[in-house]
């Protein structure tokens, strides 16, 4: 019988550029500043890692098709390299593939990496890509993750009836807490705080989405070195240690564009991956046992609408806690402490693992006091990919020793 990898797996170290428009500095140059971080982190030396899988989900601009790219910029020791892609979630798929490696007892050290310069498309939004093309064709030609999310937002209001004023009170909320905490980041894409008034009053990009409620796309890159307890200990005797309590994916297979019994409020896959990875970890009461989060922002709404998915909120409650101040970094659970995609943009497979690494980061108390979450035992991130009537969602739960 499965028991999944609780307790099975730990990161040895970890690395993550600063976020941004890096014009100047090409995907080799933000891997090696990842990859430098992130070995000296975990104390190791590069021999010493026996596999590494790369994600990343724009192949054709930034790396090509294979893992060569990830060998050749950091001149790995002939190793292998697997490739992943899974939109959105690739850097949480390359974090699981190098976690399973280590579990199963295939390798004692591996490297997860996940990287993306989508600056150099050219592109203001998502760029166009065959991944993309494929959803636009399945759903329409005029397609826009703006606006397909907006329907989310539109969906959850007439689901719990309550006022499109009230949601649009709670996203501002969202992207408020989101740019403060953003504001005290070194490494976010967008330091500055902005005022509720401000996001309130934002442009319209697609009802009732406004600017602010928006992420926006960069340039970034982060990895992990994983390895067993045991390891671990004999690299690092004196130190607190964060282990991987469980990692679980729900991809759709059709369920919500399909059939008529979904009503667009939420993410199926969301809840059945949460649900499951709550399971692995041994948590019963996640509003009670989950002490920090960092969900996938691409829009306010969706975070809004995750903290209800990953039983956090109660169904409709969402924007009650929301606006109570539940989520903020003083809260019960803060969401996105270090800012979130909302104030580090989205260089796609690179979300997942800058996720995990504010996760890690917070876990061994490597902030400031004013960054801080107070005493955390077990941190969630949320990685979301595709669209909301075809998606896919990764969630990784981490906890010190």
């Amino acid at each position: 019988m499965s028991e999944g990898i609780r307790d099975k797996v730990v990161i040895l170290g970890m690395g993550c550029t600063r976020f941004g428009e890096r014009w100047d500095d090409s995907p080799e140059d933000l891997a090696v500043e990842a990859f430098t971080e992130c070995l000296e982190d975990a104390q190791i030396e590069k021999k010493d890692l026996q596999a590494s899988w790369l994600g990343s989900h724009i192949d054709e601009i930034n790396i090509g098709k294979g893992g060569n790219f990830l060998g050749l910029a950091l001149k790995l020791p002939l190793i292998p390299v697997t490739r992943v892609e899974n939109f959105c979630a690739s850097g949480t798929e390359s974090f699981r593939g190098a976690c399973y490696g280590v579990a199963s007892g295939a390798y004692d050290i591996a490297l997860a990496f996940g990287i993306e310069k989508l600056k150099d498309t050219g592109y203001g939004g998502l760029p166009d890509s065959p991944a993309f093309g494929q959803m636009q064709a399945a759903i329409g030609p005029n397609a826009t993750a703006p606006g397909m999310f907006a329907q989310l937002a539109t969906a959850y209001s007439a689901r719990y009836n309550i006022p499109m004023e009230r949601v649009k009170e709670a996203m501002a909320h969202v992207s408020w807490k989101s740019h403060q905490n953003g504001a005290k980041n070194p490494r976010a894409y967008l330091r500055k705080p902005i005022p509720i008034e401000q996001i309130m009053g934002a442009p319209m990009i697609a009802y009732p989405l406004g600017l602010f409620d928006c992420c926006g796309v960069c340039d970034g890159a982060a990895c992990a070195i994983v390895t067993t307890p045991e390891i671990a200990k004999k690299v690092k005797p004196n130190e607190d240690i964060v282990k991987v309590k469980a990692l679980q994916i729900s991809v759709s297979s059709g369920e919500e564009a399909l059939y008529t019994d979904w009503d667009g409020a939420g993410m199926l896959t969301t809840q059945t991956a949460s649900s499951k990875a709550y399971e692995e970890a041994g948590i019963k009461d996640p509003r009670k046992e989950i002490s920090m989060m960092e969900v996938h922002d691409c829009f306010s709404i969706t975070e809004l609408a995750t903290m209800e998915d990953l039983r956090i909120s109660e169904p409709g409650k969402g924007p009650d806690d929301v606006l109570d101040g539940f989520y903020d970094l003083d809260g019960q659970i803060p969401c996105q402490p270090d800012g979130g995609l909302k104030c580090f943009g989205h260089p796609i497979a690179a979300s997942g693992l800058r996720m995990i690494y504010e996760m890690y980061s917070q876990l061994l108390g490597r902030w400031p006091e004013d960054r801080a979450v107070k005493d955390p035992k077990f941190g969630l991130t949320h990685n979301l990919g595709g669209v909301p009537n075809q998606n896919v969602c990764s969630i990784a739960i981490l906890g010190r020793e």
